[in-house]
């Protein structure tokens, strides 16, 4: 088999290989992303509970306060009974008037905090929905990735192991010479010359190389950026 040919094959594993450990690298954020999306409709559903619950507090203390009151009254009206004084008959009689006076006020608030605790109620509810919903759809989701994931793991040994057995086919000193070009530029390193133009670093070649390249006797490299040339009859030159 052709060097070049080697090289191609085994650069077209390699590129499989980076594809598939970058998609692999991106599973676990992925997750992380679905998680938090799903951990923050659960907080705004905590958050719609516990104020619901504030609602239902400030209504409670506002029904203890009016009891408070009531109980006032009930005492104010006791002690009219008992005193033979006008004054504080009357007085008496003006602290009864301001306790229903203050009674007015607090139902007047308590009935406020209900219509805010059934609006608030309705908000529950939906904040409820949209953390059930989050959460299904991030576990289907989360099933999925790790799925591909698995998938992924199982195709990467197996290009691994074609890949091991490719290179032991390619002269040494060139497959290491290969390895440090894909190791530095990380995309293609075996490219086509097309118009006296290298098909990595888009730069022109000298004339020597591209006839080095056409004649396919050695191993050409670009001399601007040292990736390893390959010349097939569809390409054009530019001699």
């Amino acid at each position: 088999m052709d060097i070049i040919e080697q090289l191609l094959i085994l650069q077209d594993r390699d590129q499989k290989i980076i594809r598939m450990e970058e998609e692999l690298s991106r599973v676990e954020p992925e997750k992380a992303a679905l998680m938090t999306r799903s951990e923050t409709a659960q907080q705004a559903l905590t958050d719609a509970r516990k104020q619901a619950q504030h609602l239902e507090s400030q209504r409670k203390d506002l029904e203890l306060e009016v009891e408070s009151k009531q109980k006032q009254i009930e005492k104010y009206a006791s002690q009219q009974l008992e005193t033979r004084k006008n004054e504080e008959y009357q007085a008496l009689a003006k602290e009864i008037e301001t306790c229903k006076g203050d009674i007015l006020l607090l139902e007047d608030k308590e009935l406020n905090l209900m219509e805010q605790a059934e609006l608030q109620q309705g908000e529950v509810a939906l904040a409820a929905q949209a953390a059930q919903e989050a959460s299904a759809r991030t576990q289907t989701l989360i099933a999925e990735l790790e799925e591909r994931a698995s998938r992924h793991l199982r195709d990467l040994d197996g290009l691994k192991i074609d890949r091991a057995q490719l290179s032991e086919k390619v002269e040494p000193g060139l497959l290491d010479r290969y390895e440090r070009l894909l190791k530095k530029k990380r995309g293609k390193v075996v490219v086509g010359v097309n118009r006296g133009v290298c098909g990595g670093c888009h730069m022109s070649l000298p004339t020597q190389s591209q006839v080095a390249c056409k004649a396919q006797k050695e191993v050409v490299q670009c001399p601007n950026c040292g990736r390893i040339l390959h010349y097939t009859r569809d390409m054009e030159l530019n001699l």
